[in-house]
């Protein structure tokens, strides 16, 4: 048994605003080998058909894996994707304007003034907060696919101190 799953084995988690909702519960499987050499674990069932699979990595990376040697990781570890899972339903219900930035526009985003969430481990998914307002960066679709119309950009804003930092400030 692979150690990620003795930890987060069997772990329900809440649906990803992207990605189709991501995998319903985390489980371990057989590994898979690439053609490099290394290994990949799948993660947990989707919640929906994909053109990809949710793994772990080699060093314990959570990402995707779109065939051959199509893996892309999105954060470095399960516990950065739990916790953008987390910031991601928290800053929904919590935000006062939501808004989706797709495509090309994704690189016109302005992040000066932002600090990264470190908390989410991003790779090419990242997580950025500012004076009042969240965003998040969703690439690895776009690069699991080859398909830069793929990238998003979800911006919450209208956000107080508590919808930033929770309960403890």
């Amino acid at each position: 048994m692979a150690s990620y799953e003795r930890v987060w084995g069997g772990l329900i988690l809440p649906p990803s605003p992207h990605y189709d909702g991501g995998p319903r519960a985390l489980s371990g499987d057989v590994p898979e080998r690439l053609e490099s050499g290394a290994w990949l674990f799948e993660a947990g069932a989707q919640r929906t058909a994909l053109p990809y699979s949710f793994v772990i990595g080699p060093d314990g990376d959570f990402g995707l894996h779109a065939g051959a040697e199509d893996w892309v990781p999105l954060h470095s570890s399960i516990e950065g994707w739990v916790e953008a899972l987390s910031l991601a339903d928290h800053a929904r219900r919590c935000a006062r304007t939501t808004t989706t930035l797709t495509g090309a526009a994704v690189d016109d985003l302005d992040l000066d003034g932002f600090e990264a969430v470190p908390e989410v481990a991003g790779i090419t998914d990242t997580w950025w907060r500012g004076t009042d307002s969240l965003i998040a960066v969703y690439r690895g679709e776009a690069e699991a696919m080859h398909a830069p119309q793929c990238r998003t950009a979800t911006i919450y804003t209208g956000l107080n101190d508590w919808g930033l930092r929770g309960l403890d400030t």
